[in-house]
């Protein structure tokens, strides 16, 4: 019963989402599961929460080599907790809101001030393994190599000022690669990606999909 009740649960919600779309006595039925899903989400989330709690409290207690990173973000996330859920919004001292999340707060200065700029520079660090992937990938060892690694040039010299001194034409040839084939290709690769979806959905929702509960 611990692999069968939860497949049944999930083959009849599914079964209820998929009939929502067709028939509308049963959208009562839907918004209330709905409803209940976000809930779970909520639940899953504190339930995370504790998790990364529990991993980082284990490799402080430990001693291991990575305690003191584990450490900062105990603090922080105890910090963001505190400051976004436990203290009232009220709570001003010296003049300066503590409490909420509300713009201009405590919570939201260090998350606008601190966590997305740091955000945005591991981005930036990203770039250098970018190149470096892009460089391994533009090797000319075969034909279709060969197509990507011009294309590549051509893309990266029309979307900078020097391409159109090289070539009136070349942002436009640069747009167009963009536009026509590299968007065809982006929407047929949506297109198998949505089709596999929906043959993961209707294996789950049939009962033929168990790995979600351990099974084959």
């Amino acid at each position: 019963m611990r692999r069968e009740v939860p497949i049944i649960i999930t083959i009849f919600i599914g079964w209820v989402m998929v009939l929502d779309f067709f028939f509308p006595w049963i959208s009562g039925t839907a918004t209330h599961m709905r409803d209940w899903t976000l809930v779970l989400i909520a639940v899953s989330q504190m339930l995370g929460v504790a998790n990364v709690a529990r991993i980082n409290l284990d490799k402080v207690s430990r001693g291991h080599k990575d305690a003191p990173y584990a450490v900062m973000l105990l603090v922080a996330m105890l910090t963001m907790i505190v400051l976004g859920v436990l203290m009232p919004k009220s709570a001003t001292i010296g003049g300066f809101t503590w409490g909420g999340i509300e713009g201009g707060s405590l919570f939201d200065k260090i998350y606008n001030q601190m966590y997305v700029p740091m955000q945005g520079t591991m981005f930036s660090l990203l770039a250098f393994f970018i190149a470096s992937a892009a460089y391994r990938a533009f090797k000319i060892r075969s034909p279709e190599a060969t197509i990507l690694a011009v294309t590549a040039v051509i893309i990266m010299i029309g979307q900078v000022p020097i391409g159109s001194l090289l070539w009136d034409g070349m942002p436009g040839l640069s747009a167009w690669i963009m536009n026509v084939p590299n968007l065809a290709a982006k929407r047929a690769i949506l297109i198998g990606a949505a089709l596999g979806a929906v043959a993961t959905g209707m294996k789950v929702i049939l009962g033929l999909e168990r790995n979600y509960v351990g099974g084959e």
